[in-house]
């Protein structure tokens, strides 16, 4: 006979019952499969078989013709042309620079002054908000198309408001390569803001309005308040605006290759990789080496993001 002493029944009584593992049928499989199985090979084969792939053939003279056994490994070569022998590279690099400045310093700051307009509910605020954020809706491609239009230097749209429709007079605006980089900094901007418009006004609608009473309690203007109350208060926002600005302004692509091809004053790095790797170049390996450069300088604002919201998660 098993004698049970008072300890016994007491950690007896604290122990919780084992529960019993339940086994996946094949319904759940299945639905494991699909929910994560196949966006994961996805993944897989659309990025990060790519990235490795450019990798390698970044190391490469492959030219696109033959098997990739017989592929010519020639080391870091591709690299030292790119920064010592491409007429193209540098002026890309200062044009995508040039890029994020006028984002950072005027599209996006603008695109805030929006929302905070927006965010008072003034009259036709719905309406507003349609209007600025339909450019959003469109792809850079279908503005580049109708910028296009607008910049045409015969019978533009521009060139007609500012009366330069005499012969010898109308500029040429994306043609000129000393102004064609701003025209289209214009049409991009135009887009940029809308989307910043409503980034930052989904974080205003989450701000506490107290806030705001309190400063204006203590005498604050509608400027101090927001210098001082609302805006570090969005930090948050603030940081995810400051990334999707900058890779925005990197994989800048669309609107500069549909007006002329990237080239003639609108290098960018994007359409030099187009350029090197498709039909009129087939570099395979030079054009990866150049992928490869952008996605290095992408990763920098993309891991400071990263680390900003994991160590925000670990406070």
């Amino acid at each position: 006979m098993t004698v049970t002493t008072a300890a016994e029944s007491a950690t007896a009584e604290r122990t919780p019952p084992r529960r019993k593992l339940r086994r996946f049928s094949g319904r759940d499989v299945l639905v494991l499969v699909l929910m994560v199985g196949l966006p994961l090979v996805l993944d897989v084969l659309l990025i990060w078989l790519p990235v490795v792939l450019s990798t390698i053939f970044s190391f490469t003279g492959w030219n696109g013709i033959g098997s990739i056994f017989d592929i010519e490994f020639i080391g870091g070569k591709n690299y030292h042309n790119i920064a010592t022998l491409d007429p193209y590279f540098w002026p890309a690099v200062e044009h995508n620079l040039i890029w994020i400045g006028v984002f950072v310093v005027l599209a996006t700051p603008f695109g805030i002054l929006l929302a905070v307009m927006l965010d008072r509910n003034i009259k036709g605020t719905r309406f507003y908000q349609s209007a600025f954020f339909m450019p959003v809706v469109l792809s850079l491609a279908l503005i580049g198309f109708m910028w296009q239009l607008i910049y045409a230097p015969d019978d533009g749209f521009l060139n007609n408001v500012l009366g330069l429709t005499k012969p010898g007079e109308a500029i040429n605006w994306l043609g000129n390569p000393s102004i064609n980089l701003y025209a289209i900094l214009v049409a991009a901007s135009w887009r940029q803001a809308g989307y910043i418009m409503i980034l930052y006004l989904a974080g205003l609608k989450s701000f506490d309005p107290a806030l705001r009473e309190a400063a204006a309690l203590d005498g604050a203007g509608e400027i101090a308040t927001f210098r001082y109350v609302v805006f570090p208060a969005m930090k948050p926002i603030n940081i995810v605006i400051l990334v999707v600005t900058l890779i925005e302004s990197l994989r800048a692509f669309d609107i500069a290759y549909i007006t002329n091809g990237g080239r003639n004053g609108l290098e960018l790095l994007s359409t030099l990789i187009t350029t090197n790797i498709g039909s009129e170049a087939s570099r395979i390996g030079y054009g990866s080496a150049l992928a490869v450069i952008l996605l290095v300088i992408s990763l920098v604002p993309i891991c400071t993001y990263l680390f900003q919201t994991f160590r925000r998660e670990a406070r």
